[in-house]
C-alpha cells in the first residue's frame, strides 16, 4: 500500500467522532462489532440506523442531519449504490473531515465529489483492520 493512502487513513484515524452509516443492532454483524472496537477503543462512535433508539448503548439518528454535535469521520456501512446520497447528507455537515466506505464499499464518482469538497475519503478498506495495522 502505498505511503500517501496509510497517512490519509492515519488522519483519519486520529479524528474522533465516527458516525456509523447503517450501524447495526446484531452482535455478529461486522456493522456492530466494528463500531463496538471503535468504542472500546475511546473512539466517540455515534450509530446512524432509522431503525433503532439505540446502538450499543449509544442514542441512534435516523439520519446525519439529526446528529447534534461534531461529526469528524462518517463511516459506511451501507450498500455501494447508497454512497452518493450518503455523500450529499455529509457535504450538508460543517465539521466532517472524512469519509470511510467500509471493505467491499465504493463509488468512484461520490468520493470524487467528496474529495473535491475537501474531505478525506477512503474506500474498500475495514476500519478495524486499518487501525490495528496503524495504531
Amino acid at each position: 500500500m502505498p505511503i500517501q493512502a496509510d497517512a490519509k487513513m492515519e488522519r483519519v484515524l486520529d479524528d474522533e467522532a465516527i458516525a456509523v452509516v447503517g450501524c447495526s443492532t446484531s452482535p455478529g454483524k461486522a456493522a456492530h462489532d466494528i463500531p463496538k472496537y471503535l468504542l472500546d477503543h475511546e473512539y466517540e462512535v455515534i450509530p446512524i440506523n432509522p431503525f433503532a433508539e439505540e446502538v450499543l448503548g449509544r442514542r441512534a439518528y435516523d439520519s446525519l442531519g439529526d446528529v447534534p454535535g461534531t461529526v469528524d469521520v462518517v463511516n459506511v456501512f451501507r450498500p455501494s449504490e447508497e454512497v452518493p446520497g450518503i455523500v450529499d447528507e455529509t457535504l450538508e455537515l460543517a465539521d466532517v473531515q472524512a469519509i470511510w466506505l467500509q471493505l467491499g464499499i465504493s463509488h468512484d464518482e461520490a468520493a470524487n465529489r467528496a474529495e473535491a469538497a475537501g474531505l478525506a475519503v477512503v474506500q474498500d478498506k475495514c476500519i478495524k483492520i486499518e487501525h490495528r495495522r496503524l495504531c
